[in-house]
């Protein structure tokens, strides 16, 4: 399937974009890490973790993720063990969900 030349992201993805970034630049500045050493660390080019820092919605989630860890951004809680819990929430969460999503057969209407 072909890429889209341009893809519309909603008002609160692009502000939460914009504000992962800044949570990223702010710890990245706080724990005294130069961006050549971060993007290093992470693994990716400095022109990729400007990128993130920017919230630049075309970068990959791992990247991000990564230089949110290693700049010290909690992702989604601050305590280990709930995480886990969270986690192990939603694994029976999906395991009760159907495998894949399917679209709903067509009617075909042939009383014509």
């Amino acid at each position: 399937m072909p890429k889209p030349e341009s893809r519309a992201y909603s008002r609160y993805s692009m502000e939460a974009l914009s504000l992962l970034g800044q949570m990223i630049r702010a710890g990245r500045i706080e724990r005294k890490i130069a961006g050549e050493e971060m993007a290093a660390r992470a693994g990716i080019s400095r022109s990729l973790l400007q990128r993130i820092e920017k919230g630049d919605p075309g970068c990959a989630i791992g990247a991000v993720f990564e230089a949110a860890v290693i700049a010290g951004v909690p992702l989604f809680e601050t305590e280990r063990e709930r995480l886990s819990a969270h986690r192990a929430t939603t694994a029976e969460i999906l395991r009760l969900l159907p495998k894949t999503a399917r679209r709903g057969k067509r009617v075909v209407r042939d009383d014509f």
